[in-house]
């Protein structure tokens, strides 16, 4: 592999190809050597960032197209989800959702919101641009066994 690779895939954003992206960033996740709960994390805020614009990124009656643009490197993924329908304050979206705390009650707790809160636990870094729509940028490392370095050897 080359310092790093870039895959892009351009779809339209209808909710029935949010699977086809689920696929795609788990076989692509697993070429960089993801386990399968990061890879898991990996599909969640994938998937997560497409709805986002299924749902909300372009108006009813118009059709528009989600870009997915992924990033390889030897020890993390790169993805970028970018939309060119309605852009939104992130900030003022942020400050009305999670955390949520263990003693709220169900009944009680916001309704929306809740992808972005998602996408920022399940990955390392999430930025926002949303100029000219909207583009979500999220990275994940891979978490290599620590002990391999710091372990001497035994001899018996």
């Amino acid at each position: 592999m080359r310092a790093f690779d870039y895959i892009e895939i351009r779809v339209p954003a209808k909710s029935q190809y949010v699977s086809v992206i689920r696929l795609t960033i788990s076989g692509l996740a697993m070429r960089v050597g993801f386990t399968y709960d990061e890879i898991e994390d990996l599909k969640i805020a994938t998937s997560e960032a497409v709805t986002n614009v299924v749902h909300h990124a372009y108006k009813s009656n118009e059709e528009g197209e989600v870009v997915i643009g992924c990033a390889l490197f030897e020890d993390k993924i790169e993805i970028m989800v970018a939309d060119y329908g309605v852009s939104f304050n992130f900030e003022e979206i942020k400050s009305k959702v999670g955390p949520y705390h263990e003693d709220e009650n169900v009944a009680l707790l916001r309704e929306g919101g809740l992808g972005i809160y998602l996408m920022e636990t399940l990955m390392d870094e999430v930025k926002l641009n949303n100029e000219g729509g909207v583009t979500v940028f999220m990275t994940k490392y891979v978490s290599r066994e620590q002990v391999k370095g710091n372990v001497e050897r035994i001899t018996t």
